[in-house]
């Protein structure tokens, strides 16, 4: 007996649909170490330097590798970098451009001097003796005490204006990095300035009024040649430093000199010490 077209294409149908089922429910499950590798995130790329990150960097100077023989620090007290809000913009203070402002809130224009901190960093990052990768470190500590390291290979503004710029950018994001790159060429740390400063060094500090007198390239001779040398020297217009850190005082002049003279004499007579042209 012939059956229906109608119920035979069903029942074929049924039965191609229990088939599909079936060999559905007999594909092995995904091994657990697929299902795991699939589970966890992929691991989120690194950001590409955006064109606002490279336009408020600065460039590194060309210098050789950090020596593994004695290095020399310094260290810039009492510098005068404050940063007021003057009119409707946030300006680094100084004596020039800003005597009435000064004036107006009692204070005394004079001691607002940020130019010493630059001169005295032009001459350290621009002598020899950082060139021959001898530098080991820049800090500078501000007259409110804060701590600012500067690596040897930054490449300091030649102007004044341009200083002030970066200082005042450095004062409010507490950090500036290098064109282009991750590494943090300036950047604000945490007191005291004594916990980067190595073991083995010896920490002098420089003032007029010291009793001891000397002659740099004598004194520098004398140092034993595998121990770190730590200058602190006043950034400054008035006045002389007082840290409890240093472990000796010396006057290397009779006469008083400007912060950055007196580290010209000190980068030369070291530059002699370790015989560098």
């Amino acid at each position: 007996m012939t059956r229906p077209f109608g119920v035979k294409g069903k029942k074929r149908k049924h039965s191609q649909s229990k088939q599909d089922s079936e060999e559905e429910h007999q594909q092995p499950p995904p091994k657990k170490a697929v299902a795991e590798e699939s589970e966890e995130s992929p691991p989120e790329a690194e950001p590409a330097p955006t064109e606002e990150d490279e336009l408020s960097g600065i460039p590194i100077a060309p210098s050789e590798k950090e020596s593994t023989k004695s290095n020399v620090i310094f260290i810039l007290e009492k510098a005068s970098l404050e940063v007021a809000k003057v009119g409707k913009t946030y300006q680094l203070l100084n004596s020039d451009d800003h005597a009435n402002f000064l004036r107006k809130h009692n204070k005394n224009p004079g001691d607002y001097r940020p130019d010493i901190t630059h001169q005295s960093l032009l001459s350290i990052l621009d002598s020899p003796l950082n060139k021959a990768g001898r530098l080991r470190n820049v800090y500078i500590r501000t007259e409110k005490g804060v701590l600012i390291e500067v690596k040897p290979f930054v490449r300091i503004p030649r102007t004044f204006k341009r200083f002030a710029g970066v200082m005042l950018e450095l004062l409010q994001k507490l950090s500036i990095s290098a064109v282009g790159k991750r590494e943090k060429l300036l950047r604000t740390i945490k007191n005291p300035v004594t916990q980067y400063l190595s073991v083995n060094s010896r920490k002098i500090g420089l003032s007029y009024s010291s009793d001891k007198l000397v002659d740099m390239d004598d004194y520098v001779s004398k140092i034993s040649s595998d121990m770190d040398l730590v200058f602190v020297v006043g950034a400054m217009a008035h006045g002389k430093i007082e840290t409890d850190y240093t472990e000796d005082y010396i006057a290397i002049s009779g006469y008083p000199l400007s912060a950055a003279y007196c580290i010209t004499r000190i980068t030369g007579a070291l530059e002699r010490k370790w015989k560098i042209l």
